[in-house]
């Protein structure tokens, strides 16, 4: 089933999702940025995808995803979607991305990660003044964050991501 954008299957529904703004593309490319850099520095294998890319999933409800940045150890798959999801998935905030009715949307999202394998998911924020990045892991479960990195701190995807950490400032230039 193909759609033009990005879109997620979700209940057998393909769920198109808008184009995002100014902060919330800019930081998931310093995201991409930043893990690039540091997968060519200490030569791991893995493979970093800015947005667009597709993972698929075996759930009931869902059978896709699309992360703003991602990074992934599994097999190659050509020019199809992606055969698992990866372990470490970006989902940064857009404007309309606030709210209680789109926390638990967010909330069932990162539970979903978790059921396919993803160990880490970073939940962005980019509202002026209030930027931070939320870590969640698999072991830590989707409900509360292990860790929240605001500017002037270091974040990290451990244990996903060995070793790679970034500057919470340089995301948000």
């Amino acid at each position: 089933m193909r759609t033009d954008g990005k879109a997620e299957i979700i209940n057998g529904k393909v769920v198109k999702f808008m184009a995002s703004g100014d902060m919330p593309s800019s930081a998931a490319k310093n995201i991409v940025f930043a893990l690039e850099i540091w997968k060519r520095t200490t030569g791991e294998t893995g493979r970093v995808y800015a947005d667009g890319i597709g993972y698929l999933c075996s759930l009931s409800h869902r059978f896709s995803f699309s992360p703003d940045a991602s990074y992934y150890t599994g097999e190659r798959s050509g020019a199809k979607f992606l055969p698992t999801t990866p372990v470490f998935a970006v989902e940064v905030r857009s404007e309309g991305d606030y709210g209680a009715a789109m926390e638990a949307e967010m909330k069932a999202k990162r539970e979903d990660y978790f059921a396919t394998g993803t160990e880490v998911v970073w939940n962005v924020d980019v509202l002026r003044g209030a930027e931070i990045v939320r870590k969640f892991t698999k072991a830590g479960g989707a409900e509360t964050p292990v860790a929240v990195f605001k500017r002037g701190d270091v974040a990290d995807a451990e244990p996903a991501v060995p070793g790679f950490t970034v500057k919470v400032d340089d995301l948000f230039e």
